[in-house]
């Protein structure tokens, strides 16, 4: 008693807090297994009847609106459900039929006799030819395409998603996008493989509808014909007249429903995601070009021309086209160019206008040019990309590395090629790269054999075998398993390629006093008197800006500012003082290159080596050219060992040399990472995978 109450008290509650839609499946579930069991009557039928064909032209309408086929994921399962309600309306209706059908054509409701009589003028042999060629068009064409489609489609997403992941883990990578995005993103690139695998299965059951439509409708003749005849004494003549007209009507009835929705899936699978609906996508391609409807119209009036053609009807229709292309062209001709403004061309100033300071230009500390064919990418107004990547990259590099970099100052420039785009520290050009319009970049991971059609190049922020393609071969390409990028990807990626590369670069004293500004914020107790009572701002920047050029995040303000306050009172040398940071940095730049607690694989000194160089050290601070060349000559080999075993460009060396040696190779290997054996914490295992001097 107890639980009952308390189950009505829950539904109640369920019903109050709106809830109400989770119903809707089980009452329908019931709904389809009364039809199927219970006998209804005329009235009921005819509601229901209307209630299908109102629910398939829904379907419809809703699947022509949808500019995504994930925007309608529940097809699949409505799908299932109006089969359902379809062939329960097939098994209600023909049980009406065969019972009743003596007493009148109108036994089955008005409904049935509608289709019956007025659709195919009251003869059930034109009857019986439309619905087989109702059937034929929904089996053969629509229903079978539409199945192709999805299994095709289904197949193609299913082997597309590893280069969809790996692209979505490259902007994540690279900055594009944060942690949610990437989420929403992976969800759904599988919701979009599962929407078609369960289409590809769906679409049968819209081929079982049809063949069981021909049987139904076969069955309920001969039953029809045999109760006429045999149980209620009707003329064959009659019983024919009587029973195949209602067996008719009541075929067109489900057929037409069916026809609706398989027409709908056809729509859904065949769609390309776009920002339009599928009319806005018929109607801009299709009467876009003038010259398209200029030259149909021509060939239909020399049609028109022709003697014993339906003249009238073809000349009608040369004209109305010849109007709407001539409409088409004045309206192109009357919209507003947008041509790209130059944002940099400077003003002609009168001769008689003395200069003044407002004229000295300072030079931005990071800037881009760009060609005019990428100014809508970096223009806002035009829904330009590259601005919003851009200040994601910013972010996600002030959250790694611990500062903010300078803001990006985007002008364009003429003199650059349309499609080239430059970019700039203090004026100095450190990188620039070229795009080619409305294509995508194909990025060759390194595993990849087979080609595709494209324009091979190079990606420019890390030197990989690139190919240039089109829209339409994304989707190969990524099965193939290239990373395939758009045009503003690949120049964000590059940009902070860039800006990871010349760091240390952007930290001037002016990021060093707003950091501590910063600091004085978050941990005033720590920070007060710090500048210029323990070091000078001078001695605090250059730390920083070491700890930066050699890739060590400076985020742990509290620890580097403490390790400064114990050693400055005896030790005012910044570089002895950054030894000591990365000392206590230690933990942070172990797991920074090698995460997690397996053993860690480095490179390594010969003992012979490391002896010459402690020598060379203590005499003259200085590398001799042989030893330095001879250095230079072994890292190299050593890096390709440690790429092909998956480790890390780590060199682990004494302590007293990595300074030195940091500073000397850090020109000739970038990539290297130079660390001191105080610097790896003592719970990891060091494994020496090759020594540089062994030779």
């Amino acid at each position: 008693m107890i639980k009952s109450k308390l189950l009505t008290l829950l539904s109640i509650n369920t019903l109050k807090n709106g809830h109400y839609q989770i119903l809707a499946g089980p009452l329908l579930i019931l709904l389809i297994l009364s039809m199927m069991v219970l006998p209804l009557p005329a009235f009921i039928l005819d509601l229901l009847f209307t209630f299908n064909i109102a629910l398939s032209i829904i379907i419809l309408i809703v699947a022509l609106f949808t500019k995504r086929v994930l925007d309608f994921a529940a097809f699949p399962t409505i799908l299932l459900f109006a089969t359902l309600l379809r062939l329960s309306l097939n098994v209600a209706s023909t049980r009406v039929v065969l019972l009743k059908g003596h007493t009148g054509s109108a036994a089955a409701g008005r409904v049935i006799e509608a289709f019956g009589h007025f659709l195919v003028g009251g003869n059930f042999a034109i009857g019986i030819v439309v619905f087989i060629i109702l059937v034929i068009i929904n089996f053969m064409v629509i229903t079978k395409g539409a199945g192709r489609i999805a299994e095709v489609g289904a197949r193609f997403a299913l082997d597309g998603m590893p280069g969809k992941q790996m692209a979505i883990d490259a902007d994540l990578n690279a900055g594009l996008i944060g942690e949610d995005e990437a989420k929403a993103r992976r969800a759904e690139v599988t919701q979009e493989a599962d929407f078609y695998g369960s289409m590809d299965g769906a679409s049968k059951f819209v081929r079982g509808d049809a063949i069981a439509g021909l049987l139904i409708m076969a069955i309920t003749i001969i039953g029809g014909l045999l109760v006429g005849v045999v149980q209620h004494g009707m003329a064959l003549a009659d019983a024919g007249q009587t029973y195949v007209l209602l067996t008719i009507g009541d075929g067109l009835v489900a057929q037409i429903p069916s026809l609706i929705i398989s027409t709908a899936a056809g729509v859904i699978v065949t769609r390309v995601n776009s920002q339009d609906n599928i009319s806005e996508q018929m109607l801009n391609q299709l009467f876009h070009n003038p010259q398209v409807l200029i030259l149909t119209a021509v060939v239909i009036g020399l049609l028109g021309l022709i003697p014993g053609m339906p003249n009238l009807v073809f000349l009608t229709f040369t004209a109305i086209l010849a109007i709407l292309a001539w409409w088409l062209t004045k309206q192109q001709q009357t919209q507003p160019k947008t041509t790209a403004k130059p944002t940099n061309v400077q003003a002609t100033t009168p001769a008689n206008i003395e200069a003044t300071w407002s004229d000295v230009n300072i030079e931005d500390t990071l800037a881009m040019e760009v060609g005019y064919g990428l100014i809508p990418m970096v223009d806002q107004a035009q829904n330009g990309e590259l601005l919003g990547r851009i200040r994601s990259l910013r972010k996600k590099f002030a959250q790694t590395l611990g500062f903010l970099p300078p803001q990006v100052h985007i002008r364009d420039n003429l003199s650059l090629a349309p499609y080239q785009y430059k970019l700039f520290i203090k004026g100095g050009e450190i990188g620039k790269g070229e795009i080619i319009n409305n294509k995508w970049l194909a990025i060759n991971p390194g595993n990849v054999t087979e080609t595709i059609d494209g324009i091979p190049t190079t990606e420019p922020a890390f030197g990989l075998a690139a190919i240039w393609i089109d829209e339409t071969n994304k989707e190969p390409a990524q099965i193939l398993g290239y990373t395939v990028v758009d045009a503003s990807t690949m120049i964000a990626t590059h940009f902070n390629h860039l800006l990871q590369q010349h760091a240390s670069d952007l930290f001037g004293r002016l990021e060093t006093q707003e950091l501590l500004d910063r600091l004085k914020q978050e941990i005033p107790k720590l920070v007060e008197d710090f500048v210029p009572g323990v070091v000078t701002l001078t001695t605090f920047h250059k730390i920083l800006q070491n700890l930066i050029a050699e890739k060590v995040s400076i985020r742990d303000m509290r620890t580097i500012i403490e390790t400064i306050c114990e050693h400055a009172p005896t030790q005012n040398d910044p570089y002895q003082l950054l030894s000591m940071v990365r000392i206590a940095l230690g933990r942070v730049i172990t797991q920074q290159w090698f995460p997690g607690t397996d053993a860690i694989n480095v490179i390594g000194l010969n003992v012979n080596l490391e002896r010459l160089l402690l020598q060379a050290l203590q005499n003259t601070n200085n590398l001799e050219p042989g030893l330095a060349e001879h250095i230079i000559q072994q890292v190299q080999p050593a890096l390709n060992q440690q790429d092909a075993i998956g480790a890390p460009q780590v060199l682990l060396v004494n302590h007293a040399l990595r300074p030195m040696l940091s500073q000397f190779l850090r020109h000739h290997f970038p990539q290297l990472v130079v660390l001191s054996n105080l610097e790896i914490t003592d719970n990891r295992e060091i494994k020496m995978t090759v020594q540089i001097g062994a030779n």
